[in-house]
C-alpha cells in the first residue's frame, strides 16, 4: 500500500472559522442585529401609519385685556407621530436627526432577560392608547383644542400599532432566515 499525503490545512482554517461563529460574543452580536433590524422595521411601519391631526380650519381665541380676537391655531399636527420611541425618553421618530438609518438602527436599546432579546417600542404620548385602541367620548360637547363640537359617541382606533406589530410577526422568519443566510456565508466563505 501506499502513503497517502493529506493537507489539513484548509480543513484546519474551516475549524477556526466554526469555532469563531460559536462563539458567544459573535452569537450575541448577531442575534442584537437582528433584534434592531425588526424593531427599525416595526417602528417604520408604526410611524408610517400614525395619524397626523389636521388643524388648518381650527381657531385659537387672544385675549388682548380689552377684547377677545378669533384667530387661526398654529398647532400643527404630528406630535402622536414623533412620540413613537424605543427608549424611555427620546430616540425613535425624534431621534432621527441623522439621515443615516443605519446610525439610527445601530442606537437602539437592547434589554436582555435571558436567552431574549428585548426592544421596547412605545409611544408616550398621554393620548396615545386612545388613537390605537379607540375611544367613547359625549356628542355636542365643544373642545377647544380642537375648536370643534364632538360627533359621535365612539371614535374607533386606528391600531397602527397592533397592524405593524402582526405584519413584522408575519415576516421575521423570512426576514431572519436572509440574515441567518447571510451571515452563514460570511461565516463559511
Amino acid at each position: 500500500m501506499g502513503n497517502t499525503k493529506v493537507d489539513l490545512k484548509q480543513l484546519e482554517e474551516f475549524r477556526d472559522r466554526v469555532q469563531k461563529a460559536a462563539d458567544e460574543e459573535q452569537q450575541r452580536a448577531f442575534m442584537e442585529a437582528c433584534a434592531k433590524e425588526l424593531a427599525a422595521r416595526l417602528l417604520a411601519k408604526v410611524i408610517k401609519r400614525t395619524p397626523v391631526g389636521d388643524y388648518s380650519d381650527s381657531y385659537d381665541v387672544e385675549d388682548d385685556g380689552q377684547q377677545k380676537f378669533l384667530v387661526m391655531s398654529e398647532k400643527q399636527g404630528g406630535i402622536l407621530r414623533r412620540g413613537w420611541t424605543t427608549h424611555k425618553a427620546g430616540s425613535g421618530a425624534e431621534g432621527m436627526e441623522t439621515n443615516n438609518v443605519m446610525d439610527f438602527v445601530d442606537s437602539l436599546k437592547i434589554n436582555h432577560f435571558g436567552d431574549t432579546y428585548v426592544i421596547e417600542v412605545r409611544n408616550d404620548v398621554k393620548y396615545a392608547s386612545y388613537v390605537e385602541f379607540g375611544h367613547r367620548q359625549t356628542p355636542g360637547r365643544y373642545v377647544p383644542a380642537i375648536g370643534k363640537c364632538l360627533k359621535k359617541g365612539w371614535v374607533p382606533g386606528q391600531l397602527m400599532l397592533t397592524y405593524s406589530t402582526n405584519e413584522i410577526r408575519k415576516a421575521a422568519p423570512g426576514i431572519l432566515e436572509k440574515k441567518l443566510t447571510a451571515w452563514l456565508n460570511e461565516v463559511f466563505a
